[in-house]
């Protein structure tokens, strides 16, 4: 059996990671300078800084919080941290969903073995994962009932991914969606949705015979790069969702909004899942990537399609008034800054307001 840490910290507690770009201080180009950075930020800090897949990205991470509040005076002290660190280098920070004209496939992948491993198995969908996502993890109090918060938290996530949406740029061009992001994880194996499993018990199952199997690059659950998934070493329920925002004050909302959200799904009726009922997320996931706060979504209850505001009210009715999701996704700004003053201009206005709090 898969050994757990449910319950080891308060349920409902709160950790976040961030995906921060490292660029160029002239360019604003993406530089393989990861190590460099981590070399030159302080040793004391709150959360911790770290690599990532790529060499350009440094991972911003929390560690237990109480609440967003608290995750915030971490974060930004982590942004301002990396930000100093990369300003020693002559490098800038900057956090987006994507680069707008960095090249993904060119880029450096970090030097740790298990990128490396991860790189040859994928191919080219690996390398292309020059992409960057937030994401949240809730403390659960055992592993039934984060299951049960997983099916009954999966049908919103499509108006998460609406909220966040901040990636219409890669490689040099607009892409038509709103989020590309979402679109380039789809390419990685084990992507999406995660199938019905019925019960915790059946996931660990699935989990365990996949592992038995010999399938290469699947020693354990963290080789499923679904939206979101059970993490039985941090004893949480992991949201990877949202793409990566520029604005702090967004991540600290989505943070809030789904650490209630879990909390208020956990004492909800559980309703029989109707694993059909998949293929309403998969219609979800791509209308909320490509039209981001436009786009009109099937309903959870599966019966008519909702605009992504009313959908975001009848959360916000269920959990209270969370600060910091603006009515507009923050690609719409890329797009706006992007059309007027080309793919260096976008790249400025993001890496300036990553250190706006």
């Amino acid at each position: 059996m898969i050994e757990d840490r449910f319950g080891a910290s308060a349920p409902w507690s709160l950790g976040v990671e961030e995906e921060l770009m490292i660029l160029d201080g002239e360019t604003l180009a993406l530089l393989p300078s990861v190590y460099e950075l981590l070399e030159a930020a302080p040793p004391d800090l709150p959360g911790e800084l770290k690599t990532e897949l790529f060499a350009s990205v440094v991972e911003a991470t929390t560690g237990i919080c109480t609440d967003a509040v608290e995750a915030a005076e971490v974060l930004r002290t982590l942004r301002r941290a990396a930000a100093e660190a990369a300003g020693r280098l002559g490098l800038r920070i900057a956090a987006a969903g994507s680069h707008p004209f960095s090249p993904p496939a060119e880029q450096e992948i970090a030097g740790e073995e298990r990128y490396r491993t991860f790189v040859e198995y994928a191919g080219i969908s690996a390398r292309r994962q020059g992409v960057s996502g937030l994401h949240v993890h809730v403390g659960m109090p055992d592993g039934e009932t984060c299951y049960r918060v997983l099916e009954a938290l999966l049908p919103w996530l499509p108006v998460v991914l609406a909220l966040s949406a901040n990636s219409p740029y890669l490689d040099g061009a607009e892409t038509g969606m709103l989020s590309v992001r979402a679109e380039v994880l789809a390419t990685l194996p084990r992507s999406g949705a995660p199938p019905v499993f019925g019960s915790y018990e059946g996931w660990v199952a699935f989990v365990e015979r996949l592992r038995d199997s010999g399938l290469q690059l699947m020693d354990d659950y963290r080789s499923f790069w679904w939206d979101v998934r059970p993490h039985p070493m941090y004893g949480t329920l992991e949201i990877r969702m949202p793409d990566q925002p520029t604005s702090l004050a967004r991540t600290v909302g989505l943070a809030d909004l789904l650490q209630r959200l879990c909390r208020a799904l956990a004492g909800a009726d559980r309703a029989p899942v109707d694993a059909a009922r998949r293929g309403d997320y998969a219609q979800n996931r791509w209308a909320a990537a490509r039209f981001g706060y436009g786009a009109e979504l099937i309903h959870p209850d599966g019966d008519r399609l909702v605009p992504v505001p009313e959908l975001l009210e009848e959360l916000l009715e269920l959990v209270g008034p969370v600060e910091g999701l603006d009515r507009a996704c923050e690609a719409n700004r890329q797009l706006e800054v992007g059309r007027q003053g080309g793919l260096g201009a976008v790249c400025a206005d993001v890496a300036e307001r990553t250190l706006v709090w």
